[in-house]
């Protein structure tokens, strides 16, 4: 079982926090430097290519995911052997069967995408399924007890030699085929990074009464996974129907440069707080889990906020300076992406304080919006050709499905009073968007730039009193 003082606030929760994004940054960036570099190497429509691949693995995480790894940290069984084992088990015949699955499925899917020629590739992606499936679960593990280095370093490492391979494989290859090899690098490096962190032999088991368990734990996330699928490539797969592969590789690299510090900040909110949230409950400490949720509220708010002050006084630069001319229409998408994507990191508050007091349905319902709008976003793009009403419709649902997961929380725990920085951060969201619309490019003016950065920042940092408090290690009630 978690240890119960590890939810208590002390003088090294902010140094481990910063840790744990200090990793997860690594890792993100790692990969963000990947695409990036990648992106420079090869022709645009090789990349529109490239981002079929990371579609078809969305599908295959999707159909299932069960996320086993978090029931070693969520499950009071979590340090159990047997129970390890049975999780592992069934992990490794989950990716078998997803192996063979995209074995069968690789020649209709490159014909559903119009590019046939790359049949091959997604055979060789059949790999990836069965490779992560064998990952060593100690890992995750060591969260239990406030050990985040072998997780991270199972990110970051592989990530490393991914980006080292880059390339030597764009000189051999030139083409698609790059992103395909980098990708099963990055997987059996991963692999490898698991078993050398492992304190415990690797071992596996195949118990019915676990997997029954796992599956009735992960159903709710199961349905959550195929929303996901349809949330972050559901654009994607009509944009590359309806447009092409350049068309795809705009607007993947649009969603790549704003999806992935929301990514960063998401997974250091679940991996510092679930574990300390499922502690206080364990515990029976109402206190220290409702000021808990109120700092996992704030900080997910908190990210988009910084995503969005990042893409407003450093988008346009990155994109000149790191992709070049062929890029250069991205710019404009920029702003539009980052509301968007700051919408929508906002649900894992209630997401990761839902999954601490056993509900694992909160993501579903937040996702449910964005999957509804689907249809409508097809239409709009296949009457207008352009993305801004894609993602301003995208935008829309996500708001209405913070709504629901707030209110599917409310109704199995209090809500922690979260006004003051929902306000703040919409007050973020609204004015850059309209200093950004009403202004010329570029015609604010650094200067101008940096005092409205400054200003919306030291407004956070007052409203966000509970993540405030709780890293000066103050008590709940001083909140």
């Amino acid at each position: 079982m978690p240890r119960a003082d590890a939810a208590r606030p002390d003088p090294f929760m902010l140094r481990t926090a910063l840790f744990i994004l200090s990793g997860n940054a690594a890792t993100s960036a790692l990969l963000l430097a990947r695409n990036l570099l990648l992106a420079r190497l090869i022709p645009v429509a090789d990349y529109g290519v490239a981002a079929t691949f990371a579609m078809v693995m969305a599908v295959l995480e999707m159909a299932s995911t069960l996320e086993l790894h978090q029931q070693i940290v969520q499950s009071p069984r979590g340090d159990d052997p047997r129970y390890q084992a049975a999780l592992q088990g069934f992990q490794v015949l989950r990716g078998m069967l997803s192996a063979v699955a995209l074995l069968v499925l690789a020649g209709p899917i490159a014909d559903f995408m119009g590019i046939p020629q790359a049949t091959s590739a997604y055979r060789w992606l059949a790999l990836i399924p069965l490779l992560n499936a064998l990952q060593h679960f100690d890992i995750h593990r060591a969260q239990r007890d406030g050990r985040y280095l072998p997780v991270l370093l199972t990110g970051t490492l592989p990530a490393f030699g991914a980006l080292l391979a880059l390339w030597p494989l764009a000189r051999f290859f030139g083409d698609w085929r790059v992103a395909l090899w980098a990708m099963l690098i990055y997987t059996a490096l991963g692999l490898i990074t698991s078993h050398l962190m492992a304190e415990r032999r690797y071992r596996l088991r195949l118990d019915r009464i676990e997997m029954r368990q796992s599956m009735v734990f992960g159903a709710p996330l199961l349905v959550n996974a195929a929303m996901m699928f349809l949330v972050f490539q559901g654009d994607k797969v009509i944009v590359g129907r309806l447009a092409g592969m350049e068309a795809l590789a705009l607007f993947a690299m649009g969603v790549t440069l704003t999806l992935t510090p929301t990514l960063i900040g998401a997974k250091t909110i679940q991996h510092f707080f679930l574990p300390k949230l499922a502690a206080a409950r364990a515990a029976g400490q109402p206190d220290v889990q409702r000021h808990l949720s109120k700092a996992a509220f704030e900080a997910a708010l908190l990210t988009g906020s910084v995503l969005m002050l990042g893409v407003f006084l450093l988008g346009t630069p990155v994109i000149h300076l790191l992709l070049g001319a062929k890029y250069a229409s991205l710019s404009a998408l920029l702003i539009p992406f980052a509301v968007l994507q700051s919408v929508r990191v906002a649900k894992t508050g209630p997401t990761v304080v839902a999954l601490s007091v056993g509900q694992s349905s909160n993501g579903m319902w937040g996702n449910l919006p964005r999957v509804l709008i689907l249809p409508l976003s097809y239409l709009v793009l296949r009457e207008t050709g352009s993305f801004v009403f894609v993602i301003w419709l995208s935008t829309a649902a996500e708001a209405m499905g913070l709504a629901l997961s707030l209110w599917r929380l409310h109704r199995i725990s209090p809500l922690p009073r979260i006004s003051a920085p929902l306000l703040t951060s919409a007050l973020t969201l609204i004015s850059i968007t309209a200093a950004t619309h009403f202004a010329p490019l570029q015609g604010l003016g650094v200067k101008v730039e940096l005092l409205m950065a400054l200003a919306l920042i030291g407004i956070h940092v007052l409203s966000m009193t509970g993540l405030r408090s709780y890293f000066t290690a103050r008590s709940p009630d001083q909140a």
